[in-house]
C-alpha cells in the first residue's frame, strides 16, 4: 500500500488569515511589536517554539505569546478554518484508488483532530498525528516518525511521500527517507521549496502525480 502524508495548514485548509489575527493579538499582549502582514504569515506551519525565538521573542515572550494564542485561537479554529475548494474530492479520489491517508501536522495534536473533524476530512484519514508538548513532540520530524509509527509503515520497505507548502515539511520527511511533494498554493517564500521531489501547481496536478508512480521511487537528499 503507498501511503500519503498530507500537511494541514496551507496545503489542505487556507488557514493563515485567522492564524496570522490571533498571532498578532497574542504577541501585542506580551508587550512585542506586531510584525507586518508578510511576516506574520511566514510564521504559519512551523512550530512556534522556534519561530517566535527567531522573531526575536525572549524565552518567557514565547511561552507567554503561545499560551496568549492558544487561548484564543483554539476555542474557534474548528469552525472557521476553511478547506481549499476540491481538497475532499481530492482525499475522496485518493482513497478510492487504494492510497492511505495521514495528516502529519506541527499543530497541537488535540487542535488538529478538532479542525480535521470541524472540516469534514476526518473520514478520509488512517490518522491525524500532531505535536504533543507533554510528551515531547514538537517538530515535523518528530510528528511524521510518530505517525508513519502509529501506520505501521516502514518507509524503507513501503513506498510514502509527504505533501507540504513549507520547508518544514521537506526537511522534516527527510529525516525519514520520505520524499515531499510541494504545493505552491501554500505559504512558502520563493525558492522554499527547491528541496523537494517536485511542486505541483494545483489539486489536478497533485492527482497526476500521485497516480503516475514516479514520485514513489524518489529518495530525499542525506
Amino acid at each position: 500500500m503507498r501511503t500519503v502524508l498530507l500537511d494541514l495548514d496551507g496545503t489542505l485548509v487556507d488557514s493563515a488569515r485567522t492564524i496570522t489575527e490571533h498571532l498578532a493579538a497574542a504577541l501585542a499582549e506580551v508587550g512585542f511589536p506586531v510584525p507586518p502582514p508578510e511576516t506574520l504569515r511566514t510564521l504559519v506551519g512551523p512550530p512556534f517554539e522556534t519561530a517566535l525565538p527567531d522573531l526575536g521573542l525572549t524565552d518567557a515572550q514565547t511561552s507567554a505569546a503561545i499560551t496568549a494564542y492558544r487561548s484564543s485561537y483554539d476555542a474557534v479554529a474548528a469552525t472557521v478554518t476553511p478547506v481549499y475548494p476540491g481538497v475532499p474530492a481530492l482525499l475522496e479520489r485518493l482513497r478510492e484508488a487504494g492510497l492511505q491517508l495521514a495528516v502529519a501536522t506541527s499543530k497541537p495534536e488535540e487542535l488538529a483532530r478538532k479542525i480535521v473533524a470541524g472540516t469534514g476530512l476526518a473520514g478520509f484519514l488512517e490518522v491525524v498525528g500532531g505535536a504533543d508538548h507533554v510528551g515531547g513532540r514538537v517538530g515535523k520530524s518528530a510528528v511524521v516518525g510518530s505517525v508513519i509509527e502509529r501506520l505501521g509503515v516502514d518507509p524503507a520497505r513501503r513506498p510514502v511521500v509527504m505533501v507540504g507548502d513549507r520547508h518544514h515539511d521537506v526537511d522534516g520527511a527527510a529525516e525519514h527517507g520520505i520524499p515531499t511533494i510541494g504545493v505552491s498554493w501554500g505559504y512558502a517564500e520563493p525558492g522554499e521549496l527547491d528541496g523537494a521531489a517536485l511542486v505541483v501547481a494545483d489539486l489536478h496536478e497533485l492527482a497526476q502525480v500521485l497516480r503516475d508512480g514516479a514520485v514513489w521511487s524518489t529518495r530525499p537528499p542525506v
